[in-house]
């Protein structure tokens, strides 16, 4: 299934995809890699992860504190946030 991340899902996924590369260097890629994984598991198996609110699902990163967000809408799953499990818990809505 197709998988279209929200404006503002890209933008925290650049954010810390430059944090963890200015942390340290190859960092910041193996977190692409790691959402990436994520994101071919969600769109394998959507219904797979638990509901958090209303149709909202979250799937946590295996080697990094974060979730995606996301929604299954008829064609496409819709990324909403990519999200720091240590941050506001309900901060996307």
């Amino acid at each position: 299934m197709k998988v279209i991340f929200s404006k503002l899902a890209k933008q925290e996924l650049y954010d810390a995809i430059n944090y963890f590369e200015i942390e340290f260097k190859g960092l910041g890629n193996q977190f692409k890699e790691e959402v990436k994984k994520a994101v071919k598991r969600i769109s394998d198996y959507p219904e797979a992860w638990s509901v958090v609110k209303d149709d909202i699902r979250k799937c946590l990163l295996h080697k990094f504190p974060y979730k995606l967000l996301y929604s299954i809408e008829k064609d496409h799953i819709f990324i909403i946030a990519v999200a720091h499990l240590h941050r506001k818990p309900d901060y996307w809505i």
